[in-house]
Parts: C-alpha cells; structure tokens; sequence
C-alpha cells in the first residue's frame, strides 16, 4: 500500500499456454468434503460414507462435528461447485468472515466485526487474521497471498481468537488452506480447460490440472499449476484536468507565470477493460515415508501476477470508469518453500513444519486526485526545473516491496483416543518488509527533489521486522465419556521495528524527511549520530529508528458435552492478541500498543435423520480492548492510534440438508445486532494525550458508534441437484450470497462524507454434465450483473478530498463460463 493512501498498484501482463500438465475439476461429484490430513495420511484421502468432513483445526485430525469451536470447510468438491478460483470467491462463502479488496494480491480479511476500518498501510498495525498455507503462516503485513485455488483438499475458516494455537496474527480468527498432498497408493492425472467472458467486458480462460506420481511404494511427487486471464472491465475514459492554481500562475499575491503543462490530457491511456489480470503459477509436493513412523514432506510453490489498471471505478465519471492519467500496473511474485516433517517417538506424534517465503511487488500508480486537491484547495504548487515558472504537479507512485517470511513450528502431541491428551509446541517468525515508495513529479524543480532521487517529491525507504516467539500447550480431560474439559495457554514475545528514510528534500520541507534526519537540526540527539550520512537503500540519511518489544499470553478453556452421538454443546472463553508497532512521524504519538480481544461462546453442534440434515449453531460476545485504529492523518500520512474498547455480539451457523436422493441444500449466515464503540473516540495531542474535552470537533466518534465495514447479516444459500440425462450424470445449481449494508468509516464525519456500503444480493448458476470421456460445464457469475460495493476510499483525507469524490470497488460484473476437463 502507498505511504499517503490506501489503494491498489495494479500492471498487465499477458496469457500464454500452460506447459505443465495438470488436473481436472469433476463438475458433477458428489457434495464436497474436507478430507483427512493425519500425520502419515493423505490430504485428499476420500471421505467416509456417511460424508463426515475432517478437519485439522485444533492440529488434530477430527470430525468437524466433533471441534468444539465455530468453523467452516470448504472441501475440494465444493470448491469445484462453487466455481472457486481466487479469494475472493471462497470469501463469499464463508459469513463470518468479510474483506476490503484493492484489487488481486491485496486483500484483507476480518472476522466477526473486528474491524476499525484500518487502510491497510504497510507501516500500519499487522493483519486481524491469520491466514495459513497447510501449517506455514502465509499472513505478510498488507494482507495474505492471494493464490490461485486449485487441487486444494479444503479452506478452514475459524471464526473467533485462536491465539493459543496459532498466534499474534490470529486475533479474530484464523484461515487455513489445505493442499492436497503426494499419494504413494496410485498414479492420477487430470487436466481443465475454461474459457470466460465479462458482460460488456473482456475475454479470459484458464487452464489447472496436476499429476500424482508414485515413485516408490513409500514415495510420490505432486505436481500442480495453473494459468490464468482474467478479462477487464473497468475502462479509462478520455478527459482533461487544468490545475487551477498551477493556470494562475501565482504563488501567493506574486505573479510568477505558469509553464503551459498545466493542463493534462490523458487521451494516450484511453482504453477499455483495462484491468486485466495474468495468474501463473505452480506447486510441486514430494512425500517420503521413511517407515512406519516417520515422513516428510518438502513442498515448493510459486506464483506471479500481472495486472493492469485498477479494479475501482469513479462514480463522477460513470459505471465502471475512471479517467486517470498516469501508468498503473502491478507485478506480483512469490515463491514459498517449506518442509513438513511427521513421526512418533514412543506413542507421542511429532511434527515439524518450517517455510520460507520471499515475495516481490512492483507497482506504479496514478495519483493525481491527490495532487488535485493540493493544487485546488490547499494552493500547493510545483515549479519547473528552473524554478522560474509554476508546473504540472500531477504525482505518480513507484512502489517496490520486497517481502520474506521465515517460520518454525515443532510440537509434540499425545494420543487423541487417551482420556487426557495435549498437545504442546514451540513457534517463531520473523518477517521483514523493505518498502521503496517514490512519489514522483516529472520536471519539478531540481532543489525540491529529495537528494539523490530525480523528480522525487518524497521517498520512503524503510525495513519493517515483525519478530514472534512463543511457547503453547493445550490438554483436554475426559471428566466422563460425555463431558470434556479443555485448556490453553500460549506464551509469547514480540519485538517489532521500523528503521529508515521517509519524507520531503530539505528543499521542499523544513520539518519533515531530510530536515527531520537524525544528526540534523530537528533530530540533534540520535541513538547514533553517523546516521546522517548513512544512505539506508539509496536513501540520503535516516530518519526512522523506532521499535517496540512486548510479551504476555494469551489462554482459552472449554467445556463440551455430547447429548448423543449426533449432538453436541459447548462453552468456550478464549483470547487473542495482536501485537502494537510504530508510528513514523515525531510529531505524534510515537509508539501504539497491541490490542486483545476476549471471546464468549456457546455453540452446539448436530446432525439428524442419519446424517441428511446438520445443524451447527454458536452465539457470541466479544470484548476488543484497547483496539489499533489506522487512518489517513496531515499531508496524508498514515497515523495508527489505540482507540479504546468495542464490542461484538452476534450468532452464526451453518445447515446442509438432503431432503431426497441427489438434492442438496446448504446455507450458512452470520448475523451481528451489536458492533458498536463502547466509549468516545476523541481527537488526541501529538504527544498522544487526549484533548481537555472531548465535544465538537474534538469528538470523531461518540460511544454507540457502528464498527465499519462488516455488515449485520451476511449469509448464502446453495441449492443442487445431480440427475441422471440420457444415463450421464448430471446437475443444475444456483447458490445465492447476501450481504447487508455497512459504514465505510468508523468517524461521524467521514462516514458522512464517504457514505455506506450498501446491501447487495448476487446470483451463480451452473449446470454440467458428465459424459464418458469428459466433463463440460457452464456456469455464469452474478447474473443480476449485481453491482456490489466491496469498498469505498479516496486518495487523501476523506474530510477533504472525500467531499470531491471517491472510488468504488465493486464485485466482479455478470461473467460467462464454460469449462472442460478430463481425468487420466
């Protein structure tokens, strides 16, 4: 994300052919399962007959209706049915979880409301939810990989802290993406071809497959990939922008002259369904069971996407258009590494689980809404190179993000069947973020540019590390053969720093960046005196030398009793913890402290009629205290603030019910009547104290203010049925997605501004059939061509800009798709 905005960087790219051969996606199986991920077992093992979904939530491999918590699985079948390809489409699906999306790569994902409507800025506090990639944290500071889905076992979504299990990152939940893994037992292939097309947009396709290898009869190789277009369908329309104080030619009461680049003309970017997207990637898994006891399991994958444009549009200019200016683009490029180790020392299992990952981003964006405003409104001006004559001051970003992620988990675990059982475990990562943010202003005047950086305005060049350790442990008794007893506890430390260059040329700014750089006339008593002539990546000294280290633990305890082999209830209180981090300016407060959330539930659990209907219900309270609030603060830079206390009240569930043979009716909704403030939110010093009152101007958000962006209800419907045509298997579908509306902003004034989110309804359907040698499916995405608002935001302070215009990320428009595969 930018230093001064939270918004998109997107970049094109182009569709070649898939060389790595691959796997089909049955259209007309059987309703979808999480299968088994035991230590020596398959991922896609098949299910059980009585279509019991495992799940490996508690790090433990359970019926799902057996886990005492409130968790939602989407297994490979059903991830084929809903046509799931991306984030975007399995979020949908799961009501307890909601997102802001920017565009492909940069989404970020909440829970059950525990949202302050942060812009997700990169030096801004670390993600809610942890997102997870078989049992390695794939969770990086703006947002979570967005991989393709493909040959995926299952997606586990659970709602509520899971900081005994799984960490810092966990605070209002956790999501778990289940790979299915190298089986020894026989060779399987398949292969899937699709091609699509956006209502009144562009073209794309896909084609995904994998083979199963055995090697050996204790020994496979998996291999996965995937290439993917996705076709435009916001278009860059022809307008011109005059900058009215540039026209003017006056630089207070003083005539100075303009030098006639004043008005931009962006007739050279027209072009229609501009943001495409280009997805390629690949996984290759190995399994070695070494003997009885013991395998590994070594995994690499990869991935890079290319889009162009942005994925918004400018309601002031019409649907699905924007008028921009400047290059947009973004390439996204990862690879993660890990290695899974599984064995059993005595009757105890073991399980090592390490990866490495190191991600990419180049991105360039159009910024002059920004520049706009500060040329209109403030009276900012740019001069030519000269410094004679007033200049074009349109911005652009040139971003460059490097990424990498380490992660080490070992834990031992005793037999699940035994009365008393735990599990106990040892954790660390250590993620770096290097962020290259250039706001660039092409012919400005030279003594105005930060020093060694040509037509730069203003430069961040910062390393970010977030540190974590932690030791856990969880036991469960057997009071009796009904009643279960469970307890948690995680211990943890945290050590978070930004260290760097951020801000104007001395020439331009007397406060900020180089004037501000320690060894300087505003910094003059630095931890180290030298760093004004320590050039930090290129950067002309450093200004930025700030971390903040913190420890403590995090506990969950439950009771669960089961009425009957069918039925089961149970009550849990657990916590979370996310940690603090640093704010970058001087002039504010300079550090913000974690925040914690603690959960009560009540959740039952059931199963009917020989297992034909399931009902799984859990009502909640969750307490947020001393919650992370991140905005756009002066001259647009991102500030983060403790914000005092929330809380969160709600229910949620889910039903699947097969009425007769070859119909199936699955629902799951969340519905939250409290997610409101439960003190003032008032405006603070810079030294981070509050204001002597707390009215007026001072007040941004009274107690009983609505939390943002998660709405009340969210909730899906999916309706199937598989029939015999002409003796090939066969079925119709039609799932429904329902979400209610939602502020954008937490604060009384911006929520004005900027306004709501509104409620939308979207409509899938699809049909396939089976035949002997293949199978073909169609489907169309959101037929009512829904116009869905996934997120609102403007190019500076929503108090200013805000009241010229903002942008609109909407749902993907009514798309048409077909899709062949086959097995081998």
């Amino acid at each position: 994300m930018s230093d001064r905005k939270a918004k998109s960087k997107v970049s094109a790219g182009t569709w070649t052919p898939l060389l790595l051969a691959t796997t089909m996606l049955t259209g007309v199986a059987a309703p979808a399962l999480a299968q088994n991920n035991t230590n020596n077992a398959n991922a896609n093992a098949s299910s059980s007959s009585n279509d019991e979904i495992i799940v490996t939530a508690t790090k433990r491999s359970e019926n799902i209706q057996n886990v005492p918590m409130s968790i939602q699985a989407i297994g490979t079948e059903r991830l084929e049915q809903l046509n799931v390809q991306s984030f975007n489409d399995y979020a949908q699906f799961l009501p307890s979880l909601t997102y802001q999306s920017l565009g492909p790569g940069f989404a970020r994902t909440f829970m059950r409301g525990v949202n302050s409507g942060d812009n997700g800025n990169h030096s801004g506090p670390l993600p809610s939810v942890g997102v997870y990639l078989d049992e390695q944290p794939i969770t990086t500071i703006t947002g979570a990989l967005d991989l393709h889905v493909y040959d995926i076992a299952r997606v586990e979504s659970l709602a509520g802290p899971q900081g005994t299990l799984y960490g810092a990152s966990s605070l209002a939940g956790t999501v778990r993406i289940i790979t299915n893994r190298p089986d020894p037992s026989s060779y399987s292939a398949a292969l899937s071809v699709e091609g699509n097309a956006v209502d009144n947009g562009g073209a794309g396709g896909v084609v995904e497959g994998y083979m199963n290898i055995p090697l050996a009869p204790n020994a496979a190789i998996r291999l996965v990939g995937w290439k993917e277009h996705d076709g435009g369908y916001v278009d860059n329309v022809h307008r011109t922008m005059t900058y009215p104080t540039c026209a003017a030619g006056f630089v207070g009461a003083v005539f100075v002259g303009n030098d006639g680049t004043c008005t931009v003309d962006n007739a050279g970017r027209v072009e229609n369904n501009y943001n495409t997207t280009d997805t390629y990637g690949a996984r290759m898994a190995l399994r070695v069971d070494l003997n009885d006891n013991w395998t590994i399991t070594p995994q690499l994958m990869a991935q890079d996407q290319r889009t162009a444009g942005v994925f918004a549009y400018d309601p002031r200019i019409g649907d699905l258009q924007v008028a921009h200016f400047l290059p947009e683009s973004n390439h996204d490029n990862w690879y993660q590494a890990s290695l899974t180790i599984n064995g059993r020392i005595a009757n105890l299992d073991l399980t090592y689980a390490g990866a490495f990952m190191r991600r990419a981003v180049t991105s360039q964006s159009d910024y002059t809404d920004y520049s706009y405003f500060y040329d209109s409104v403030a009276g900012y001006y740019i001069y030519n190179d000269n410094g004679t004559l007033l200049h074009n001051p349109s911005q652009g970003i040139l971003g460059r993000d490097r990424y990498t992620k380490e992660s080490h988990e070992l834990r031992i675990a005793s037999p699940e069947q035994d009365r008393f059982r735990f599990i106990a475990g040892l954790f660390y990562q250590r993620q770096i973020h290097n962020i290259e943010q250039r706001y660039v202003i092409d012919g400005m005047f030279d003594n105005w540019e930060v020093h060694g950086w040509p037509d730069t305005i203003w430069l961040t060049e910062q390393q970010r590390i977030d540190r974590d350790w932690a030791a856990y442990g969880q036991a469960s008794f057997d009071i009796t053969p009904q009643l279960t007893a469970t307890g948690g506890i995680r211990f943890f430390k945290s050590h978070n720093t930004l260290f760097g260059f951020f801000g104007y040329g001395s020439g331009f700014s007397g406060q900020t960046g180089e004037a501000a750089c320690f060894g300087g006339s505003i910094n003059t008593s630095p931890p180290f005196p030298n760093f004004l002539n320590y050039h930090f990546h290129g950067a002309p000294c450093v200004d930025l030398d700030r971390g903040i280290e913190e420890s403590g633990n995090t506990w969950s305890t439950n009771l669960t009793y089961h009425l009957n082999p069918d039925m089961m209830v149970y009550g849990t209180i657990s916590t979370g913890f996310r940690p603090g981090g640093v704010n970058r300016r001087i002039f504010q407060q300079a550090l913000f402290n974690s925040d914690t959330l603690t959960n009560y539930e009540l959740g039952l659990k059931s199963s009917w009629d020989q297992n034909r209907l399931r009902l799984n219900l859990a009502v909640f309270e969750e307490d947020w205290h001393n919650f992370q609030f991140s905005f756009l603060g002066a001259n647009g830079l991102t500030e983060v603030r403790n914000a005092g206390d929330a809380r969160i009240r709600g229910v949620e569930g889910d039903l699947t019910w097969r009425p007769f043979e070859g119909f199936t009716l699955s629902a799951a909704a969340s519905y939250l009547w409290q997610l409101e403030l439960l003190q003032n939110y008032c405006a603070l010093l810079p030294d981070g104290s509050q204001t002597t009152t707390c009215s007026g101007a001072d007040l941004l958000a009274p107690a009983g203010s609505r939390l943002p962006v998660t709405p009340h209800l969210k909730a899906d419907l999916t309706a199937r049925q598989e029939f015999q045509l002409m003796n090939w298997d066969s079925y119709w579908q039609i799932a429904m997605v329902h979400q209610g509306s939602a502020p954008q902003d937490m604060r009384t004034v911006e929520s004005a501004i900027i306004g709501e989110l509104p409620a939308y309804t979207s409509f899938d359907l699809s049909a396939g059939i089976q035949f002997p040698l293949f199978d073909v499916d169609f489907f169309i995405r959101n037929v009512t061509d829904e116009r869905g608002e996934l997120y609102r935001y403007t190019e500076c302070q929503v108090a200013n800009c805000g009241t010229q215009h903002f942008y609109i990320v909407p749902i993907q428009p009514r798309t048409f798709a077909v899709r062949l595969s086959r097995q081998f």
